[in-house]
């Protein structure tokens, strides 16, 4: 029932960009991770990340939000971006660039109130809790608070919750999530045949399905539980668009403001400002504040450009942030010492692999042997050493409840470059000496480096490693066919929210096998397949964490259908007069909802 296509390209796709910073300016520095002061902040940062999401009250989700200390009301706040916006409409968003900008201008149902210690709960948004369960899951009842208007003045009813719902299953919605509608309307692409145009001639969901009793409530009915809906509702996608003012496709220039700011001014490809929403209520809002007057956005500012303008730390660029941008890798160590307390730094939700393809690789000793052999430390290296990532234990990321720091069966930790003796054996163990591996590896400068070493590593425990290269542009399509014909190939996976629901299921379910499937290794063991449908029905997130992380240790331990490479990290810098800067746990970036000027 998950989005796998439109999600394995977009989180594939943002991976691929976050490995792509190359931040070769640090490869110097330590590349065990979790070593020297940058690891070990690190590591204090990913306990809070990895505690199970809470599900808050309604005394959780009242506002005003939490006071930010020192705060001050007005100016400007600059930034530097290096692309336009992906979408504007909430219903299209789901990659990074766009939810950044969400938090500023959209608000849905529930989002995440985040302590100051990383930790997260989710709260009532617009409705007055995370949302009330019953039948077993199956239903959710949410009711709005009041007060709720939009930037025009009008007010928020269940009428316009079930717009956004319905208009998701349109024809012109082609780039968002599909969590929601495939719960409530079938898997796949199935759920649009439920409302095909949407409620634009005047149709709707059955109430059965979608049900609006009275202008404050909503209720939702799956056919199947669904613990994790104020999770999933919780994501930009899902923010709501006002029934009145939508514009369908033209939406997508023009959205209607709910959050504490609005767009004045937007010239696509150039810039955009934002205004205060003087509509927005911060009495209904338990995670947003409204310090600064405004934002001043400005497009086509390279990684080096916006790192060198807030750097230096002149005139505007001193009230600068970076909204999705990182360090460039040439400027890294120079803003680490010039800059040390003007940076924002954490793990990203995205775990870097190397599959091995089980319908070719079908003995686990050569599996473990493979994986053994890899030089984790070195393979990163290219990637941007200690600063970009760290070598990786599991195939869980430190961003996800339930992660266990140290955890290292292939101790790829103790040797993080690699352990050929092993790797021999395991492989003459298995009578495959001089076994052929195809490789593919995307023809890009620091997955060109990367091969070398992996290469080195193989042919160094006895494989014969052919090589092949694959374009960039088309790198998912070609890996993710079923009938591939390679042996092994990395990919790079991230999770949509805070759970190990959206890394496993997608990832390691035998029924997710098929052509642009996020399933990249084939792995199709009963014990994991009849356990993802086990666990997914689990109400009590806390309960099921504990039960997918003994998953991903018996996916991990017992098949190794991937061998666990790096965990990928974040590195922005802001300008000095920035105060309330922190690194958002959801985000991965710098947390947008309590910035302010100092002055």
């Amino acid at each position: 029932m998950n989005p796998i296509r439109s999600r394995t390209v977009r989180g594939a796709f943002v991976a691929l960009a976050a490995g792509s910073l190359v931040l070769t300016g640090c490869s110097g520095g330590s590349n065990t991770g979790g070593k020297g002061e940058n690891g070990t902040k690190d590591k204090e940062a990913a306990k809070a990340q990895s505690l199970a999401v809470e599900y808050g009250d309604a005394a959780d989700s009242k506002g005003p939000a939490a006071e930010v200390k020192g705060a001050k009301q007005g100016g400007t706040i600059r930034v530097y971006q290096e692309d336009d916006f992906s979408h504007l409409d909430p219903g299209q968003i789901y990659v990074s660039d766009a939810g950044q900008l969400s938090t500023l201008i959209h608000r849905g149902l529930t989002t995440y109130k985040q302590a100051d210690d990383g930790s997260l709960t989710v709260v009532g948004d617009l409705a007055t809790d995370s949302g009330k369960q019953s039948d077993g899951g199956k239903t959710w009842t949410y009711t709005l608070k009041d007060g709720i208007k939009d930037e025009e003045g009008d007010p928020i009813t269940s009428k316009d919750i079930r717009h956004t719902i319905e208009r998701l299953y349109a024809k012109h919605i082609t780039d968002g999530p599909t969590y929601i509608q495939q719960w409530l309307s079938g898997a796949g692409t199935e759920y649009r045949k439920a409302l095909p145009d949407g409620p634009y001639k005047g149709k709707h969901l059955p109430d059965s399905v979608l049900e609006t009793p009275d202008e404050k409530t909503i209720v939702f009915h799956f056919k199947d539980p669904q613990p994790d809906l104020p999770q999933a509702l919780a994501m930009p996608g899902y923010s709501i668009v006002p029934e009145e003012d939508d514009t369908k496709e033209k939406y997508d220039q023009e959205p209607v403001a709910l959050g504490p700011y609005k767009i004045s001014e937007f010239k696509p490809g150039k810039s955009m400002k934002l205004v205060r929403n003087t509509n927005w209520d911060p009495k209904t809002d338990p995670a947003r504040h409204q310090f600064v007057d405004g934002w001043n956005i400005t497009f086509n500012h390279s990684r080096a450009d916006q790192t060198e303008r807030i750097l230096s730390d002149r005139g505007e660029s001193a009230n600068a942030i970076q909204l999705s941008g990182s360090v460039d890798s040439t400027k890294v160590r120079q803003v680490v010492q010039d800059a040390k307390d003007r940076i924002i730094q954490g793990y990203q939700p995205y775990v870097w692999q190397l599959n091995m393809n089980m319908d070719r690789i079908k003995d686990k000793r050569i599996r473990d042997a493979i994986t053994y052999a890899l030089p984790n430390a070195q393979i990163l290296r290219p990637d941007g050493g200690s600063y970009a990532g760290e070598p990786a234990g599991g195939l869980l990321a430190p961003t996800l409840p339930g992660y266990e720091d140290g955890y290292d069966p292939y101790g790829k930790l103790d040797k993080p470059n690699g352990d050929p003796e092993k790797a021999r054996k395991l492989l003459k163990e298995a009578g495959k000496e001089g076994m052929k591996l195809v490789y593919a590896y995307a023809n890009v400068p620091h997955r060109q480096k990367q091969a070398v070493i992996i290469e080195t590593a193989l042919e160094k425990a006895g494989f014969d490693v052919q090589k092949k290269d694959i374009d960039q542009a088309t790198w998912y399509e070609q890996v993710g066919k079923v009938n591939n014909g390679l042996d092994i190939y990395m990919t790079g996976w991230g999770q949509d929210w805070p759970s190990p629901s959206t890394v496993i299921p997608p990832s390691y379910d035998g029924d997710q096998i098929a052509d642009g499937a996020a399933n990249y290794s084939h792995i199709n063991d009963k014990h994991v397949n009849s356990e993802i449908d086990r666990i997914s029905k689990i109400q009590d997130p806390e309960e099921a964490t504990k039960e997918w992380v003994k998953l991903h240790k018996y996916i991990v331990e017992k098949v190794n259908p991937a061998a666990p490479l790096y965990y990928t990290k974040q590195l922005q810098i802001y300008g000095s007069n920035v105060g309330g800067a922190r690194y958002n746990t959801v985000k991965s970036y710098i947390d947008l909802s309590q910035l302010y000027l100092k002055k």
